[in-house]
């Protein structure tokens, strides 16, 4: 992994938690860990109000980041619309492994990915079970996101998703 700078957060900002996604951070508290005081992120994820603790000192590891800006929102839509990718002939345990590490990682590219690459699987041949709530849960980060970053509602990305998926060629759209 390459050598990144550690992100700060403020009270009051939006940040996005891997495979949970968009969380606002609602304080800043030191803990005593293993006889040491440590500076924690306390952050509550939006649509489930789950509280999640994360040592500022370790955001990095953990994934946490910064919602997407607007040359990165291009960048995924991009990715969603792109047909000409290789898709894995892998049995649905192997791929659904892969696609979860993705959406563990936490990158909205990568969970674009998973996305697209399952519509695209679904198209030829029914997804196990696993592999449509995967589906489901890549959808659903990817539209809070966006809905965040852009300011729009969250049934505006839906649709334009949709759309992105019944066009025959959507890279030329």
């Amino acid at each position: 992994m390459e050598n990144q700078e550690i992100r700060t957060f403020n009270i009051g900002e939006l940040a996005v938690y891997p495979g949970h996604g968009v969380g606002e951070i609602e304080a800043i508290e030191k803990r005593e860990v293993c006889e040491e005081t440590q500076n924690f992120y306390i952050m509550v994820i939006l649509d489930s109000n789950i509280t999640i603790m994360i040592p500022k000192n370790n955001t990095t590891n953990v994934g946490l980041r910064a919602l997407v800006n607007d040359k990165q929102i291009d960048e995924v839509y991009i990715t969603l619309k792109k047909r000409k990718v290789k898709l894995s002939h892998q049995t649905w345990n192997k791929r659904y492994k892969q696609f979860h590490d993705k959406i563990k990682r936490g990158s909205l590219f990568e969970v674009a990915e998973v996305f697209r690459d399952l519509n695209l699987i679904s198209i030829n041949k029914e997804l196990s079970f696993g592999e449509r709530k995967m589906m489901e849960t890549a959808k659903h980060l990817i539209i809070s996101e966006l809905a965040l970053a852009r300011d729009l509602s969250e049934t505006v990305i839906e649709q334009e998703i949709q759309e992105i998926f019944t066009i025959k060629d959507p890279e030329q759209a």
